[in-house]
Protein backbone atom coordinates (compact mmCIF):
# COMPACT_ATOMS: atom_id res chain seq x y z
CA UNK A 1 0.00 0.00 0.00
CA UNK A 2 1.24 3.60 -1.13
CA UNK A 3 0.61 7.27 1.02
CA UNK A 4 -2.08 7.99 -1.71
CA UNK A 5 -4.24 4.38 -0.52
CA UNK A 6 -3.55 5.12 3.07
CA UNK A 7 -5.03 8.56 2.92
CA UNK A 8 -7.89 7.43 1.38
CA UNK A 9 -8.65 4.91 3.47
CA UNK A 10 -8.74 7.41 6.27
CA UNK A 11 -10.87 9.51 4.48
CA UNK A 12 -13.41 7.36 3.35
CA UNK A 13 -13.94 6.22 6.76
CA UNK A 14 -14.03 9.84 8.45
CA UNK A 15 -16.50 10.69 6.01
CA UNK A 16 -18.42 7.21 6.97
CA UNK A 17 -18.55 7.86 10.25
CA UNK A 18 -19.78 11.59 9.34
CA UNK A 19 -22.66 10.11 7.62
CA UNK A 20 -23.35 7.91 10.02
CA UNK A 21 -23.32 10.78 13.34
CA UNK A 22 -25.43 12.77 10.89
CA UNK A 23 -28.29 10.08 10.00
CA UNK A 24 -28.41 9.23 13.42
CA UNK A 25 -29.07 13.30 14.30
CA UNK A 26 -31.80 13.38 12.20
CA UNK A 27 -35.15 13.30 13.22
CA UNK A 28 -37.78 10.62 12.07
CA UNK A 29 -40.06 11.52 9.25
CA UNK A 30 -43.30 10.03 10.27
CA UNK A 31 -45.62 12.80 11.11
CA UNK A 32 -48.42 10.36 12.66
CA UNK A 33 -52.16 10.94 12.44
CA UNK A 34 -52.88 13.26 15.04
CA UNK A 35 -50.51 15.68 12.81
CA UNK A 36 -52.81 15.34 10.13
CA UNK A 37 -55.43 15.46 11.28
CA UNK A 38 -55.72 18.53 13.82
CA UNK A 39 -53.66 20.60 10.83
CA UNK A 40 -49.93 20.37 12.06
CA UNK A 41 -48.38 20.62 8.79
CA UNK A 42 -49.53 23.97 8.63
CA UNK A 43 -47.24 25.32 11.81
CA UNK A 44 -45.44 28.27 11.93
CA UNK A 45 -42.72 25.75 12.40
CA UNK A 46 -42.87 23.74 9.26
CA UNK A 47 -43.09 27.13 7.26
CA UNK A 48 -39.86 27.90 8.40
CA UNK A 49 -38.18 24.79 8.12
CA UNK A 50 -35.70 25.96 5.57
CA UNK A 51 -34.16 27.25 8.30
CA UNK A 52 -33.69 25.22 10.96
CA UNK A 53 -31.41 22.26 11.95
CA UNK A 54 -33.26 19.85 10.54
CA UNK A 55 -32.83 21.04 7.38
CA UNK A 56 -28.96 21.71 7.80
CA UNK A 57 -28.30 18.29 8.42
CA UNK A 58 -30.52 16.99 5.73
CA UNK A 59 -28.75 19.41 3.39
CA UNK A 60 -24.78 18.13 4.26
CA UNK A 61 -25.93 14.56 4.61
CA UNK A 62 -26.74 14.56 0.59
CA UNK A 63 -23.42 16.35 0.57
CA UNK A 64 -21.21 14.11 2.74
CA UNK A 65 -22.87 11.48 0.90
CA UNK A 66 -21.79 12.26 -2.60
CA UNK A 67 -18.07 13.14 -0.91
CA UNK A 68 -18.13 9.40 -0.02
CA UNK A 69 -19.25 7.97 -3.08
CA UNK A 70 -16.55 9.63 -4.93
CA UNK A 71 -13.85 9.00 -2.59
CA UNK A 72 -15.21 5.24 -2.84
CA UNK A 73 -14.55 5.48 -6.74
CA UNK A 74 -11.58 6.92 -6.69
CA UNK A 75 -10.32 4.58 -4.09
CA UNK A 76 -11.39 1.25 -5.97
CA UNK A 77 -9.83 2.92 -9.66
CA UNK A 78 -6.41 3.30 -7.66
CA UNK A 79 -6.65 0.27 -5.85
CA UNK A 80 -7.50 -1.78 -9.43
CA UNK A 81 -4.45 0.77 -10.92
CA UNK A 82 -2.04 -1.03 -7.99
CA UNK A 83 -2.70 -5.05 -9.40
Amino acid sequence: MNAVEIILGILVILVSLIIIVAVLLQPGRRAGISGAISGGADTFLSKNKARTFDAFLSRWTKYVAIIFFILAIVANIIALKGN
